[in-house]
């Protein structure tokens, strides 16, 4: 799973920022022309407090102190019913200095690329999973006996599940991932899971393949 991805999750976070820009823009510029609506009735004398525990209320800076920002949301569990994936951990990844990714240190769980997209927003989530080792089997043991229309759900850390459907399976040459199509920019949500296959090279010690499974949102709950 050794892909460069750093560029393209750049691009479309930035692409996820723009519009998040222009939709403060938006908002801007309407409290600007409702703010300037109501500026001559702003003019007047305001009422007096009907007393001092208002009067104290209005002037207090506490009172008037905004509301911390929502903590961001990133995906907690991973559940796959094909594969008997029930519920299972995910923890964060992220890419080394070459930008690229780095798998999970345990086989039994997979992971979230945090810098890609959280599941359920615009642009592709990406997770990634062991197919196995020495031990035994990974967690994508069988990822590539997944199927167009089998779900897949992924639980954030605010409580929401993701809901995804499979639309395609693909086994790719390592040295012929199509890095594009799985980490560049996407018209909706979407979820890519990836873990090792085909055959093992003993001399080099690792899979000549990569199984690529892509999923497309259903639904949020």
């Amino acid at each position: 799973m050794l892909v460069r991805a750093d560029q393209l999750l750049r691009e479309a976070a930035r692409s996820r920022v723009g519009r998040a820009v222009a939709q403060i823009a938006l908002v801007v510029a309407v409290i600007t022309v409702l703010v300037g609506s109501t500026t001559v009735a702003m003019t007047t004398r305001l009422p007096e407090p009907a007393d001092a525990a208002s009067q104290h209320a209005l002037l207090d800076p506490v009172a008037a102190a905004p509301q911390p920002l929502p903590v961001v949301a990133g995906a907690t569990t991973l559940d796959v019913p094909r594969l008997g994936i029930h519920r299972s951990t995910l923890v964060d990844l992220g890419v080394d200095a070459s930008g690229v990714l780095i798998p999970p240190t345990s086989t039994a769980v997979a992971g979230w690329l945090a810098s890609s997209a959280v599941p359920g927003e615009v642009g592709p989530s990406v997770i990634a999973g062991h197919v196995d080792s020495y031990r035994g089997p990974g967690i994508f043991y069988r990822l590539d006996t997944l199927k167009p229309g089998d779900l897949v759900a992924v639980g954030r850390s605010d409580g929401v599940t993701v809901h995804f459907q499979v639309t395609d399976v693909i086994t790719v040459p390592k040295d012929q991932f199509p890095t594009d199509e799985v980490y560049g920019p996407s018209p909706g949500a979407e979820l890519r899971l990836i873990t090792c296959g085909g055959e093992f090279d003993h001399k080099a010690r690792r899979y000549l393949r990569n199984v690529i499974v892509s999923a497309v949102y259903v639904s949020a709950s």
